[in-house]
């Protein structure tokens, strides 16, 4: 079970580097690492953070000036961001990515660069709001080739 500190530090109130190890081992031998690149500020990351946490990833979270520059070496394409960057075992996570596309990602192992929430869509992890409240969204699996196309649907 992960200490207080420790989930405070992966949701960036406390400084990460001193607690990486612990959170790793807190979360369980062979769990999937799940970087993550975000705003200080941005309190729906920190929620989408804790979201992953309690699916049981192993979290690490930083917190950056520039998410442009993540987002660029990763291969988000234009106009599919959102606010924070994520890698899981060479693919990249963008946006409000819910824990169980996630697992299927790493499941199926499609040739692709990763997956993307663009926009920062109500009822998505991280932005819950009440039951039948949330936007309907799209999951964009993004091909090598930067095109994408469905990967799952939420909401209406």
């Amino acid at each position: 079970m992960m200490t207080r500190r420790e989930s405070l530090a992966l949701l960036g109130v406390i400084p990460v580097a001193l607690v990486a190890h612990a959170a790793d081992v807190a979360t369980g031998a062979g769990a999937p690492k799940i970087t993550v690149y975000k705003s200080e500020s941005c309190g729906c990351c920190k929620l989408w953070v804790q979201h992953l946490l309690d699916a049981g990833f192993a979290v690490q979270a930083h917190d950056v000036d520039n998410l442009a520059s993540v987002k660029e070496r990763v291969g988000v394409p234009a106009g599919k961001g959102s606010c924070h960057t994520a890698e899981v075992d060479h693919y990249f996570l963008e946006g409000h990515v819910p824990a169980a596309d996630i697992r299927r990602l790493l499941r199926e192992r499609p040739a692709a660069k990763g997956l993307t929430v663009p926009g920062m869509p109500l009822g998505s992890p991280g932005m819950e709001v009440p039951s039948g409240q949330g936007d309907p969204y799209e999951v964009l699996l993004v091909a090598l080739d930067g095109s994408t196309s469905v990967y799952a649907r939420y909401g209406k």
